[in-house]
């Protein structure tokens, strides 16, 4: 059985949630890579609602479950989600569940940060979440963040709390006029959430190359897109982590050469959250469509996202930067009715044609998308499972995205549930290398 890395080959949002848990009957171990609670993952199982956004979707399937070093941790809000998955029927032990010792917290000052620097640039905000997400990232990268493996050293916790709490508080008050915060009260909360937590805080790397040395297949669960990555995405306009597939491998400590199939998620057209440049994006009917049938709210804000025709000169972008195997296309069924589709094939600037992702947003921003079109379908896809079944025109329009971004359609989506899924090349049927 293949190791296999999932993960979003638009803006985020494009259904990883329900790929990922159609698959994870077939893997051993699911571990998630980047990101924090800034993401989500909304599931429906045997007609009941799951929404994650820390945890590995496996969690709901019973598969053992990892967080890894490359993620962001708010201890309250994993907690919160552990007693919501509690509440739902779903038992997590210290046995199927672990965290890696490596892994980021998010403090509250952090969390503060976020808040004020939005609030500060106004109308050039970057449409964070305010969760503390990009200043733990910056923190881990100036070599002063704390651990979760800090928490059981409390010599080590508070020496380094201390130290960040004298350059934030300083900030906070000095620069953003915001609210400060003490030592001793955000020590013994979190000591107090680390005993909590104790129980999962392990060696992933070690337990990941333990299990794929004994035979083991590892799905690695990315959040947000491609299109966020923190390099290759819409520069500023981005998320703080690599949602990328090199990401996988340095946010769980495996190697590459470990990684057997990419699978790149994509909506049958395209969604954003947020600020930044969005060459499809649609103002219409057609946009409205999309957003309504599609029911387009983020799973972790509810925020509303931003609709637009299929964007392949992001995919191929995508399928590049990833090396993606496959394509998982979802919601093909929100575009049933639609009696003509577009496809933006290329860009125009000043008469000028790009065929592929310009590397400055700026001139993202005032790019014409050039569209291709072709014939929508009037027959439901809703639930469809036998590629054949499908109406001609959506089968034509399939054929044409993996034409266009160089990559085959692995899987179709017509619908939430894992039942409405086409699978045509099984990611964990591949050989390892």
């Amino acid at each position: 059985m293949a190791n296999v890395i999932i993960l979003g080959a638009q803006w985020g949002d494009e259904g990883k949630g329900k790929i990922v848990d159609l698959l994870t009957e077939q893997a051993d171990a699911v571990v998630r890579f980047q990101g924090g609670h800034n993401a989500g993952h909304t599931l429906v199982v045997d007609g009941k609602k799951y929404v994650l956004h820390l945890i590995p979707s496996g969690i709901v399937r019973g598969k053992t479950c990892m967080i890894g070093n490359g993620v962001v941790l708010d201890p309250a809000a994993l907690l919160q989600e552990m007693e919501e998955l509690n509440r739902l029927g779903v038992t997590i032990t210290g046995a199927g569940f672990k965290i890696s010792a490596l892994t980021q917290l998010i403090m509250p000052y952090h969390r503060e940060l976020d808040v004020a620097r939005e609030k500060r640039k106004g109308k050039g905000k970057i449409g964070t979440t305010g969760r503390g997400i990009g200043p733990t990232y910056e923190d881990k990268m100036a070599r002063r963040g704390i651990r979760l493996g800090d928490l059981y050293n409390r010599q080590v916790f508070e020496a380094k709390l201390q130290e960040n709490l004298a350059y934030h508080n300083f900030v906070l008050e000095n620069y953003h006029n915001a609210a400060t915060f003490t030592l001793e009260a955000i020590r013994d909360d979190y000591l107090r959430m680390a005993d909590q937590l104790a129980p999962y805080v392990d060696d992933v790397s070690t337990l990941l190359a333990d299990a794929m040395d004994a035979g083991q297949a590892i799905l690695f669960e990315g959040a947000q897109g491609t299109m966020l990555d923190v390099d290759h995405g819409t520069y500023p306009f981005v998320t703080s982590s690599s949602t990328v597939a090199g990401g996988a491998c340095s946010g769980t400590g495996v190697g590459p050469t470990r990684i057997d199939y990419v699978l790149g998620v994509a909506k049958a057209y395209t969604t954003r959250v947020g600020s930044g440049p969005f060459p499809t994006e649609l103002h219409d009917a057609i946009g409205e469509h999309l957003f309504t049938v599609g029911h387009e709210l983020g799973a972790s804000t509810g925020r509303a996202r931003r609709c637009g025709w299929f964007d392949a000169v992001v995919v191929r972008h995508a399928a590049r930067i990833n090396g993606l195997t496959g394509m998982a296309l979802t919601k093909l069924d929100v575009l049933d009715g639609l009696p003509t589709l577009k496809i933006c094939v290329a860009y125009q600037r000043n008469g000028r044609r790009l065929e592929n992702m310009p590397s400055d947003p700026s001139i993202l921003e005032v790019c014409e998308p050039v569209y291709e079109e072709m014939p929508g379908w009037s027959e439901p896809t809703s639930g469809i499972t036998q590629v054949e079944a499908l109406p001609k025109a959506a089968r034509d329009y399939i054929q044409r995205l993996e034409t266009l971004t160089g990559v085959p359609a692995s899987i179709l989506s017509t619908g939430p549930d894992r039942i409405q899924t086409m699978i045509v090349d099984n990611p964990f049927a591949r050989p390892r290398r």
